[in-house]
């Protein structure tokens, strides 16, 4: 789960983990999240199933718009059908995203919404990074 913020850009081979040395609570470090207040906690790790670009975008797009259709995220994402679905699937199957099928008259219709879980997924993901580019920006 969640523990408190060290710096965890990664260890010598580029993996996230801690960093020898490095250590204390989010207010002491000075670190904020995406929506301006102090990070407490983040994960210990990033979330690899939205670090992958295709379904960042997807999750993403879907944390800005209601609902987006199949033909939508395809577009947005200048992908192809195969890849959208098999990356679309991942976070459903996580429960990030929620998939509704049906027809528009006679047109077969798949829209996507992002769920709650996915929603929170995302903000924790954002303030991880965010967390580790002020830490960078500070040991810089």
């Amino acid at each position: 789960m969640a523990r408190p913020v060290r710096a965890t850009a990664g260890d010598e081979r580029g993996r996230p983990g801690e960093r020898a040395g490095a250590g204390g609570d989010a207010e002491a470090q000075g670190l904020h999240g995406v929506r301006g207040e102090i990070v407490e906690r983040v994960p210990a790790e990033l979330d690899r199933l939205i670090h992958e670009r295709l379904r960042l975008g997807i999750v993403s797009a879907l944390a800005v718009n209601d609902v987006l259709s199949f033909s939508d995220l395809k577009k947005l994402m200048h992908t192809t059908d195969g890849n959208l679905s098999v990356h679309a699937r991942k976070l459903e199957e996580a429960g990030y995203v929620e998939c509704r099928k049906g027809f528009d008259g006679r047109v077969p219709r798949t829209e996507y919404r992002l769920t709650a879980v996915g929603r929170q997924a995302l903000e924790r993901y954002l303030d991880h990074m965010e967390a580790l580019i002020t830490a960078t920006r500070e040991r810089a």
